[in-house]
């Protein structure tokens, strides 16, 4: 069951359709009640060469019992390991295991029907196999197998002359005396009186019906091209992939114990929820495989899971968002923190494994770096936890770190890491050919071939990387301002903007380009109007990074008072049109557009509307960002909607900023996540040209897990070897709760 969260209306924002702007009351608070939190366990049933699991059941003590091609195997409700319960001359492939709450379990074998009892599987006399479905009624439980049918109870097997088609693929009880069938040439009503069969597309969606489920009055019927659902022997409803399925093969149709309908495909589970909304479980972060044999359910609620990889077991329990950053952020601790105190994600030997992790570099570490610092700034501005603050502090002093190492006048690394590390590092240090970089040039004439890409430092202890691009500098300088603004001191406000000084001056001395150890600029660093308004090549850049260079300039002269930034500022506003520049970003030629710079465009809007206090610029960037901010509303991205909110006083898409964070699973294995394979949704070149996306954004469930400089449309993505720092999700927590939109 799905708790509903409680909003508070108390406030009107603006929104957009068509050309006029429209009032509407939005929520502008939220309370932290508990709401449901999925989470995957998956269970490798060791030694069996077929891991295929054909069938699964449950029994009243939650024991787990499957059946495969090897056999029949249990697992104890705290075991780990899986038990083989047929041996000896009946051992052999087994296919359909059963449980009656009044008899026990039942096992259907290449040799017959087997009833578990007295610790022991022992076969009905007068079955004989193959049995491949078994079904529970009033009267006893069905066999049905290529060959016969039988009616067995404990004491005795009797068979039945049932005329229906040998392909018996699932069996369901009526509820009374009948049971529905579903065959590959249609699906059959038998009672002791009559037999009804429906192959006809008056009636079914087609006739090869592998899943059959009862819910109310009605039948569900799932198979090759959907579901149908049947009232008193009449077609209701159908549910095929325009409905939501995210495959027309359909294999099983299962009902949970809270009347939601689970129908399992080839490409994982859709849920069809009471409320009328459904979900989606697929990928290896829900399932060991996205073909689903069968579904059942525990006495707790939690859905076992039959695969052709294993057994998937989705459990449910109650959280609220405060218990969820609790988990995430011992999480970080744990896993994700590396010398000197950088927050990244970590290196998995073996993603189904996360106790063993090794720490891992990463080209964006200053910018991640910089989320990392927001986030502990707002822990802190919220909590006044001494434990946050000292955090922000050592996370400040690694990004200052980062230029202090290069003994320059301004330059900062990318990343460091301990020169122990070696060559285990990536983009390691290596030498160009004439051929190849005339191939690179080729391809992009603004390459900078960089062959000494890692340095040692003075000291020997760290091995620092060079050509910094320019989202480093955006992460840093937005993290430096929420730190500036929340937690430093006056005497560390003093510290902070010197360093954001000295990192501007170093700009400024350059024509505005960062200057790396070569005496080049970077491959990325450029913001100079001979760069961007006057060479062709960056016009691609030119709307973002004038944007960029006015943020950078304002944060400046916003810290230290010191005139000159403002007249720099001015300078390239009224000389070389940046303020038009960055005008025209809404305006961004589709060849340019990367999802990439969505979020360094947003790290800037609030140092941008909080720095500026000239009236008529203010009232350029807030009317900026409001029309940015409508673009990016279908993002439903909560990072994106707390900024907006931080920025502008205005509180912003709350219900879809929440939904994001309850929906986000407790897995942050990057697992490849292929929403291609899909049949529900269509592959799109929106809203990026050179990208494949999905036509319908993927809720976090199904998303590969975040990292906010990532398309959330991309329709391929995903690095199962790697777990992600969750510092996605805790940044829009505590800014949520700091502008009490969280309560």
């Amino acid at each position: 069951m799905r708790l509903r969260t409680i909003y508070f209306f108390c406030f009107i924002c603006i929104i957009v359709t068509g050309s006029k702007a429209q009032l509407v009351l939005s929520p502008t608070n939220t309370a932290d009640i508990p709401f449901v939190q999925e989470y995957h366990i998956p269970h490798f049933p060791k030694g069996l060469k077929d891991a295929n699991i054909r069938s699964i059941a449950t029994d009243d003590q939650s024991n787990i019992w499957i059946a495969t091609s090897e056999g029949i195997f249990k697992k104890h409700i705290n075991g780990t390991g899986w038990e083989k319960v047929i041996s000896g001359l009946e051992d052999g492939p087994a296919y359909t295991v059963l449980y009656d709450p009044a008899s026990g379990i039942w096992a259907g074998t290449w040799k017959g029907v087997f009833h578990y009892r007295y610790n022991a599987f022992k076969k009905m006399a007068d079955t004989n196999g193959p049995v491949s479905v078994l079904c529970v009624a009033k009267d006893g439980v069905y066999a049905f197998g290529p060959r016969d049918i039988w009616l067995c109870t404990p004491a005795a097997s009797t068979r039945k002359d049932i005329r229906i088609a040998k392909s018996v693929r699932s069996a369901i009880s009526d509820g009374n005396t009948g049971v529905w069938i579903g065959t590959d040439v249609g699906l059959y009503h038998y009672t002791p009186g009559s037999l009804k069969y429906f192959f006809d597309t008056s009636y079914l969606i087609s006739a090869y019906i592998k899943g059959v489920a009862i819910k109310g009055n009605d039948v569900w019927a799932g198979g090759l091209g959907g579901v149908t659902i049947l009232n008193g022997y009449n077609k209701k409803k159908t549910l095929r992939t325009a409905d939501g399925l995210s495959s027309q093969y359909v294999n099983c149709v299962a009902v949970a114990p809270d009347s939601s309908v689970w129908v399992g495909t080839d490409v994982g589970i859709v849920r069809f929820h009471n409320n009328g909304s459904k979900s989606l479980r697929f990928s290896r972060r829900w399932l060991l495989n996205d073909k689903v044999n069968q579904i059942t359910f525990d006495k707790e609620g939690t859905a076992w899971i039959a695969t052709q990889e294993g057994v998937s077991a989705i459990h449910s329990k109650l959280m609220t968002l405060a218990e969820k950053e609790k988990y995430f952020y011992d999480v970080t601790m744990q896993r994700h923190v590396r010398e000197p105190w950088i927050v990244g994600q970590c290196r998995l030997p073996d993603p189904n494994d996360v106790t063993r992790w090794e720490p891992e570099d990463d080209d964006n570490d200053g910018e991640y770096g910089g989320n990392y610092l927001a986030m502990e700034s707002f822990r802190y501005a919220v909590t006044k936890n001494n434990d946050a603050k000292e955090k922000a502090k050592k996370m400040f002093d690694f990004l200052k770190l980062l230029e202090e190492i290069t003994e320059t006048d301004g330059f900062f690394a990318r990343t460091i890491v301990p020169a122990s590390w070696g060559d285990n590092v990536h983009d390691k240090n290596l030498k160009y050919t004439d051929k190849a970089l005339a191939e690179e040039l080729v391809k992009e004439p603004r390459f900078k071939p960089v062959e000494m890409r890692w340095r040692k430092s003075k000291d020997g202890k760290w091995l620092w990387k060079g050509d910094t691009s320019s989202d480093e500098w955006c992460g840093h300088m937005m993290g430096y301002f929420f730190y500036y603004e929340l937690v430093a001191d006056k005497k560390e406000k003093q510290v902070v903007a010197k360093h954001v000084a000295k990192l501007v001056d170093h700009l400024i001395r350059n024509n505005f380009n960062m200057i790396d150890i070569d005496g080049q600029h970077t491959r990325w660093s450029v913001w100079s109007p001979d760069n961007l308004n006057r060479d062709p090549e960056w016009m691609p850049d030119r709307n973002q990074n004038a944007m960029e260079m006015l943020s950078f300039l304002k944060l400046a002269h916003y810290m230290t008072g010191n005139n000159k930034y403002q007249q720099h500022y001015l300078r390239l506003i009224k000389d070389e049109h940046y303020l038009e520049n960055m005008k025209k970003i809404q305006q961004q030629n589709p060849a340019w557009f990367i999802y990439f710079d969505v979020v360094l465009q947003m790290y800037l809007y609030p140092i941008l509307l909080h720095c500026e206090k000239d009236p008529e610029l203010l009232q350029f960037y807030q009317s900026h960002f409001d029309t940015w901010m409508l673009a990016r509303k279908d993002d439903k991205n909560p990072l994106i909607n707390f900024f907006y909110s931080y920025a502008t006083h205005k509180k912003n898409e709350l219900p879809a900023s929440v939904e994001f964070l309850k929906d986000t699973p407790l897995d942050l294995v990057n697992w490849g996540i292929d929403h291609s394979k899909r049949e529900d949704v269509q592959m799109v070149r929106v809203p990026v040209l050179d990208d494949l996306q999905v036509s319908e954004l993927p809720p976090a469930s199904i998303r590969a897990t975040v990292r906010w400089d990532k398309n959330p449309w991309t329709a391929v993505n995903g690095q199962t070897n790697t777990e992600r720092e969750p510092v996605f999700w805790l940044l829009p927590y505590w800014m949520g709760r700091y502008l009490k939109m969280i309560e």
